[in-house]
């Protein structure tokens, strides 16, 4: 079902706290909070957005920091200090044109339960709770923010032959 669900997909939405990040927010002496990226989702996160698939962000914590790693990645829509992820969903489907059969949301979390129960493909880090796990189609064997994001996404990009090696990149990892 997992592998036949993957077909459909053009859309890819992350939560950031404990998908895209480990979910540990380390706080200075300022307030200035700080969060943890893996460079291995951030390359399958680039790689998703060249080869054309809409990539999306989610979160209801707020940080410039998150904002421009993100924006500097590729992908445009950054949704954050959000108070309703079903209402930024749902106003994705109507913008986009995209049916929820076409949508992955990858979430760890109860406020992520809502749109995880609606779209065409639910998946969770290996760390996620149990509510989450419950209703998913597929559960990485990577914890969130240790690669969660790279295995979905190459699983998806070599299924439906979007994965390449041997892609152009710089010595930074960015994709050219």
């Amino acid at each position: 079902m997992f592998l036949e669900k993957i077909k459909y997909i053009q859309a890819l939405i992350f939560d950031v706290d404990g998908v895209l990040t480990d979910g540990t927010v380390l706080v200075t002496e300022t307030g200035e909070q700080h969060r943890r990226f893996n460079i291995k989702d951030g390359y399958a996160l680039q790689l998703a957005v060249k080869r054309g698939y809409q990539v999306i962000a989610v979160s209801g914590g707020r940080s410039k920091g998150i904002e421009l790693r993100l924006r500097g990645l590729g992908i445009t829509q950054v949704f954050l200090g959000l108070d309703s992820k079903m209402e930024t969903y749902q106003n994705f489907l109507r913008s986009s044109g995209f049916s929820a059969d076409q949508v992955l949301y990858m979430g760890d979390d109860i406020p992520d339960l809502p749109v995880m129960k609606l779209v065409g493909l639910a998946v969770c880090p290996a760390d996620a709770v149990e509510e989450i796990k419950a209703v998913c189609d597929y559960i990485s064997p990577k914890k969130g923010g240790e690669g969660c994001v790279r295995d979905i996404i190459e699983k998806i990009l070599k299924i439906r032959g979007d994965w390449h090696d041997e892609s152009p990149s710089s010595h930074d990892g960015s994709i050219k």
